[in-house]
């Protein structure tokens, strides 16, 4: 039963994340934000909604390994998939065709949020109203990231070289017509499907993790983090498929960004103190695994391999399967 219901859920997030792609594309144009905007801020924060609700409910319940590892396994696996919309796409290197400079910054965000989540786990225990003061700092890096990255898009200071692979965020005229309001709709009618399954996969997740025997970590790590993270899977793939590559990398980033605040939540929803305290080595380990690869991300957006799937891409892999062998050996 519960293994169905966690089947049915990851369908729907499959279907609605395929959806939100189209839209997303439509809004960056409607609003002249952009692509790289649109998709690290509205389609990044909404593709997560399902891993929050899983995060959130994990912690409400005490499960404090797979709200950690959920959340940052997610970040592991997305990047991963970010690898694989690079396979998908022969003409070039994916970022190097998607250079942005919103990119390259919320890159950058992401490595100083999830060092602020290490540094939470290392000091000593201390809360505040049973909240660790670090899920503040996350929400107030958070929204300074989102803050700069839309100023860089009105006033930008520097751009990436632009080379004959380079492929810009071209708007398309026919979606003038589209009614902003109806868009955005239809937008947060889907995030909301997609946080009803997140719920779904929460609550079998935890009963599978149970019933099978199967620690909470590798539960979150492979199974609830990759099943709430096929929004991200579906809407890059289908941004590449579009064209929409600045979109397809910012849904990436953007939504890895967004998902550190899943700590936050569950900080909160977790009552009986810190949850960077309750977490354990393993989960730990994921945290330093998501800043190597956001780093390594960082890096492959900077340098700008042509062809391939680039240094980055290889090592991206080489470290995340790395990562999951380690948490099988260790049970």
């Amino acid at each position: 039963m519960a293994l169905g219901l966690f089947l049915l859920a990851a369908v729907v997030i499959a279907i609605a994340g395929v959806r939100m792609a189209k839209l997303a594309d439509i809004l960056a144009d409607r609003t002249r934000l952009g692509e790289a905007v649109v998709g690290g801020m509205f389609l990044g924060a909404s593709t997560s909604l399902s891993g929050a609700v899983t995060s959130i409910s994990a912690a409400s319940e005490g499960l404090v390994s797979l709200a950690v590892s959920n959340a940052i396994g997610g970040i592991c696996v997305q990047t991963v998939f970010l690898v694989v919309a690079d396979m998908t796409y022969r003409k070039v290197n994916l970022e190097h065709a998607a250079a942005d400079e919103k990119n390259t910054l919320q890159a950058a965000i992401l490595i100083l949020l999830l060092s602020v989540a290490l540094a939470a786990y290392l000091t000593p225990p201390f809360a505040l109203w049973v909240v660790h003061p670090a899920s503040i700092v996350l929400v107030a890096v958070y929204i300074f990231g989102a803050r700069a990255a839309v100023a860089l898009a009105k006033r930008p200071m520097w751009h990436p070289e632009k080379t004959k692979d380079t492929v810009p965020d071209q708007p398309e005229s026919q979606h003038k017509s589209s009614q902003l309001a109806y868009l955005l709709v239809r937008f947060a009618a889907l995030a909301v499907i997609l946080g009803v399954a997140g719920y779904l996969v929460a609550t079998t997740g935890a009963q599978i993790s149970r019933e099978f025997g199967i620690s909470q970590t590798v539960v979150g790590t492979l199974l609830t983090a990759t099943t709430t993270s096929l929004p991200e899977l579906v809407t890059t793939l289908a941004a590449v498929r579009r064209g929409a590559l600045q979109l397809a990398v910012g849904g990436i980033v953007g939504g890895n960004t967004f998902d550190v605040l899943f700590l936050s939540l569950s900080d909160l929803a977790y009552r009986e103190g810190s949850i960077y305290h309750a977490m354990g080595s393993r989960d730990a380990l994921l945290l330093v695994a998501g800043t190597l690869l956001a780093a390594i991300l960082l890096v492959g957006l900077i340098m700008r391999d042509r062809r391939g799937v680039g240094f980055e891409g290889i090592s991206i892999l080489a470290v995340y399967i790395g990562l999951i062998a380690l948490q099988i050996s260790l049970g």
